[in-house]
């Protein structure tokens, strides 16, 4: 893949300097020189020290991605919320798992998108999931088509740069219509799965919009300003409110409506260099959660 860029500076520099501007990372940097790749200055071949003086066009071609092996294919369908030539959205159902794991091996949502490129032909068949949900979580599921830019995506995730939001059904009625939930989250000592609030965890902030309240439950707009293991569900347990059909991990009541946790990725936004512009992207509410609110909400009325 070939990306270019005009030099504007008048100030003399290194084209490895000019390029980590951009976002690219040494590691990548090393692929392109190892692995086949190019730096072009004016489509004339150079090395990352070349020096700049400003007015050139510098172009990092960068080496086809091989495909996982290990990674198995699925053919069955996936909800594409948007895609182009960098990144890939889908809209994760519920009950389907982002990555593979020991009981999980072949039927994720990655699984899918491997299936989704081989079928298309694609170059890179590299899976780069960047985000990810629990599995009875549904949602906006972001994938970047190569190394680039899912190294552009690592950086804002850890200058915390990226907007996800979120809606919830929580048990109980929240009196304020905006909140924070700020409390350090680590693993519970007696699972390996579920995570809790406690002094010694990561620093955890939740921030919160009431949307409608509900009988006996209340249903809100999340936004996670971290990104920790099952954040919401357990800042919002430890706050008395846990998920509405959350009861296998943190103590949320069932209801008929809805057979897993009340939560679902609405909303993603992020600055997409490649197209030199925020990229947002919205998810409907699944099925599940839509009759979850209209039930109680009629008979609330």
């Amino acid at each position: 893949m070939r990306f270019t860029w005009i030099n504007h500076e008048t100030t003399p520099m290194k084209v490895k300097t000019l390029l980590a501007q951009h976002g690219v990372t040494r590691s990548l940097l090393k692929k392109v020189k190892f692995h086949g790749g190019a730096i072009l200055v004016d489509e004339r071949p150079v090395l990352a020290i070349h020096m700049l003086t400003g007015g050139e066009t510098v172009t990092m071609v960068t080496p086809a991605e091989i495909g996982n092996d290990h990674l198995g294919v699925s053919t069955l369908p996936i909800d594409i919320l948007y895609e182009d030539r960098d990144y890939l959205i889908v809209n994760k159902p519920a009950g389907v798992a982002s990555v593979p794991a020991h009981a999980l091996p072949d039927n994720t949502l990655a699984n899918r998108v491997k299936g989704y490129y081989q079928a298309a032909h694609y170059d890179n068949e590299v899976v780069h999931i960047t985000t990810r949900l629990d599995r009875d979580t549904s949602g906006i599921v972001l994938f970047a088509k190569h190394h680039f830019a899912h190294s552009i995506i690592d950086h804002q995730l850890k200058a915390h740069a990226m907007r996800k939001m979120y809606l919830a059904v929580v048990s109980g009625e929240l009196t304020t219509d905006h909140g924070w939930l700020d409390a350090p989250i680590g693993r519970a000592a007696d699972s390996f799965i579920k995570r809790t609030t406690r002094p010694d965890g990561k620093p955890s902030l939740t921030e919160y919009w009431v949307v409608k309240r509900l009988r006996n439950m209340t249903v809100v707009r999340v936004r996670l300003h971290t990104g920790r293991t099952h954040q919401i569900r357990v800042h919002f347990a430890a706050s008395g409110h846990p998920l509405i059909g959350d009861a296998a991990l943190y103590g949320g009541p069932r209801d008929p409506w809805i057979q897993r946790q009340a939560l679902h990725c609405m909303q993603l936004e992020f600055d997409d260099p490649f197209i030199s512009q925020t990229l947002t992207t919205f998810a409907p509410l699944p099925a599940d959660l839509n009759r979850l609110i209209i039930h109680n909400q009629r008979a609330n009325s």
